[in-house]
């Protein structure tokens, strides 16, 4: 008998958070667990995502919880400094 007031058989717990699903490499996100810092999703290592800085460099590993998307004024700022820096030479 199904109704709006029937109990589903198997219930999830609300409380239970969904894992989060992985961005395409690439994209860009927010590391909130480094000052808001801005990289490039790079992909999974175990329970963690690697980002690369968006200029180039070493690449930083971040549990998923501490990521969010970044918004179109951090991604364009971040691209900003990419070419600033590639303009004065620092980055090839």
């Amino acid at each position: 008998m199904d109704g709006e007031n029937v109990r589903p058989i198997n219930p999830t717990p609300s409380d239970t958070p969904s894992p989060t699903p992985a961005p395409a490499p690439g994209t860009l996100v927010v590391d909130t667990s480094r000052a808001d810092r801005v990289g490039e999703f790079r992909g999974v290592a175990g329970p963690y995502w690697s980002l690369r800085p968006v200029g180039g460099g070493v690449e930083w590993e971040v549990e998923p919880r501490h990521v969010r998307p970044a918004v179109l004024i951090e991604q364009l700022r971040a691209r900003t400094a990419r070419l600033n820096a590639r303009s004065r030479g620092e980055v090839l």
